[in-house]
């Protein structure tokens, strides 16, 4: 492996880990959507910079285009705080505008410089390694690796002095404000990070990456785990790993290497989605069936509750009544004879001392509209689950 490849994927494993930190709380936020908005709308901030100081590398570049990314949330929280239109329209209607004026002050002023459409949108890390940091004659790396390295730390800097405060104001501003915490002074600085971690990126990377891996990450965490800390970890992990990964799937194809680690983002996302152990598809599905089944022999067990004369306790009786096919009337029956609630005697189902209990009981959640308990009594009461 050469020094470039090494350089590349250690390039994209920092962008990674820099916009998996304020991924998380955007995701958990219900803000994913505004990522896109600011990797979008820092583009005029970044034309006016260079056109002020004619220099790609100038730090004023990442100030003017934060401020950009900060004009953008404040514009869209404005137009929403008016009630006319909500959050995902007044994101519509800001940064396609902010993004369309840097897009014709590129075409219009800049024709003659590498900064274009294309690398706007897209990035290419191929060409990171190119562009060194050179001091005293000395090389120091690629300027790219410096650069999102230096944000790297401040985003750390920032979680760990305003982890509590950050935490609180996710979960209850309202008692983050009443515990003398600013959730809208926190929530500016959670947006300020994500602005400059986008600026940072944006040249190597593009936009449509920065946004993947803002929120690809953060999503897939969010389906394996409900404790931050560990949320933070898994999003920052699958970050890397879709870097890594993502640059040897291009190196693979002869294919864009954005494109390549988006795909992996992707792919890494689709696994979760439906194989997480209680989030995932896989497992919500089963579970629902699950929650039929158990709902159809609760409602069965009810039934012999309230009928005491044996032909309405026959088996075929009990399938017509209750207007269930055979195969579902078979299952029931054998769930509720396998936990020891039935006995069936010349086809007639009876309720065993252990049904009547199990029944008295939900029959008094849910006269006491606390129904909501019988899952603690199910566990209670069922050995075998549907």
């Amino acid at each position: 492996m050469s020094s470039a490849q090494l350089e590349i994927q250690l390039i994209a494993s920092l962008v990674a880990l820099a916009c998996a930190i304020p991924g998380v709380f955007l995701v958990l936020r219900k803000m994913a959507m505004i990522s896109d908005a600011i990797s979008h709308s820092i583009l005029p901030g970044l034309v006016i910079g260079f056109f002020i100081t004619q220099d790609l590398n100038s730090p004023l570049l990442i100030v003017l285009g934060t401020l950009s990314g900060v004009i953008t949330v404040v514009l869209v929280e404005k137009i929403q705080k008016t009630g006319l239109v909500k959050e995902d329209t007044a994101i519509g209607l800001v940064f396609p505008a902010l993004f369309s004026i840097g897009v014709i002050l590129i075409a219009k002023n800049a024709n003659d410089i590498h900064l274009d459409v294309d690398a706007v949108l897209l990035g290419e890390l191929a060409f990171a390694p190119f562009d060194r940091l050179l001091m005293s004659g000395t090389d120091l790396g690629p300027k790219s690796l410096w650069v999102v390295g230096v944000i790297l730390i401040t985003i750390i800097g920032f979680l760990m002095a305003f982890f509590k405060e950050l935490k609180l104001s996710t979960f209850d501003a309202g008692l983050a404000a009443s515990l003398g915490f600013s959730p809208v002074a926190i929530h500016y600085g959670l947006m300020t990070v994500s602005a400059v971690t986008t600026v940072g990126a944006f040249e190597a990377v593009g936009a449509i990456l920065v946004v993947a891996l803002m929120i690809a990450p953060a999503a897939s965490a969010y389906l394996l785990t409900n404790n931050l800390k560990k949320m933070l970890a898994l999003s920052m992990f699958f970050g890397v790993f879709s870097a890594v990964s993502g640059y040897w799937l291009a190196h693979w194809l002869d294919a864009s290497i954005a494109g390549s680690i988006t795909t992996m983002l992707g792919l890494i996302f689709l696994m979760v989605y439906l194989f997480a152990p209680n989030k995932g598809l896989i497992a919500v599905t089963y579970r629902e069936k699950q929650q039929k089944i158990e709902v159809s022999l609760l409602t069965f067990l009810l039934h012999l509750k309230n009928h005491t004369e044996a032909s309405e306790r026959h088996v075929n009786h009990l399938s017509e009544h209750i207007n269930w096919q055979k195969i579902r009337a078979k299952t029931v029956l054998d769930l509720a004879l396998k936990n020891n609630m039935i006995t069936i005697t010349n086809n007639v189902v009876s309720l065993t001392q252990k049904g009547h209990e199990f029944t008295t009981q939900a029959i008094d959640y849910i006269i006491t509209n606390e129904d909501g308990q019988i899952e603690d009594m199910k566990a209670d009461f069922f050995l075998f689950r549907g």
